[in-house]
């Protein structure tokens, strides 16, 4: 019998004036044209909150001089079910504050764009990780 396992992820929420915040539009592997939060799988032996700024900067070249993160402990926690690619993630969360810098693709064959979003105004559809984050009606801006 195949032992599954359950995978950690971790996400960076960065939020910057007038409520905003950074998704990027998925391309490929899983969840394939939603978007979501910087973010990925943590490595092993590897600090979540580490692993979620290590994420930021792979994937939008934005670095520690570009935020102020706010978190470091997560600040929410998911249970995501991947059913149709049969994977489990428990995806952390930690929020950081964009102090300069423009997002850019740095990671082309994973993601189209990134976009800043009204945390009320997001688009559709969305990664479920981040689904699940809403459902829980999680609010990153409520410090």
């Amino acid at each position: 019998m195949e032992k599954k396992k359950i995978l950690r992820g971790t996400a960076i929420i960065l939020m910057k004036d007038e409520r905003k915040v950074l998704l990027g539009k998925r391309k490929g592997g899983h969840g394939a044209g939603t978007w979501a939060f910087p973010g990925g799988k943590l490595r092993y032996y590897e600090n979540a909150w580490r692993g979620a700024l290590r994420e930021l900067e792979e994937e939008t070249g934005l670095r520690g001089n570009n935020i102020k993160l706010i978190d470091t402990s997560p600040c929410a926690v998911t249970d995501d079910l991947f059913l149709g690619d049969g994977l489990h993630f428990e995806t952390l969360y930690f929020r950081a504050k964009h102090l300069s810098g423009t997002p850019r693709v740095m990671e082309p064959e994973e993601c189209y764009q990134w976009e800043w979003f009204r945390g009320g105004n997001l688009p559709r559809p969305l990664f479920l990780p981040l689904n699940n984050l809403i459902k829980q009606n999680y609010n990153p801006f409520k410090i």
